[in-house]
């Protein structure tokens, strides 16, 4: 039983989440031979200020573009 987890930085629209858990689990299943039945997907949503890279925050590149930074 495969089981996913995904971590995406919240912003999506929730239609657009849905189609990604969709997409993977169908992926999952034609390429691991498994019944879609038994995949498994879960995605766990972070907000921009509790996401970083490097030193970075997410929530920081949002206040630079609305500065035109």
């Amino acid at each position: 039983m495969p089981i996913i987890q995904v971590t995406l930085v919240a912003g999506r629209s929730e239609t657009d989440v849905q189609t990604f858990i969709r997409e993977v689990a169908r992926l999952a299943s034609r390429t691991l031979h498994a019944p879609l039945e038994s995949v498994r997907v879960m995605v766990s949503e972070v907000p921009p200020s509790r996401f970083a890279v490097g030193d970075a925050l997410k929530s920081d590149s949002a206040v630079l573009r609305e500065a035109g930074a």
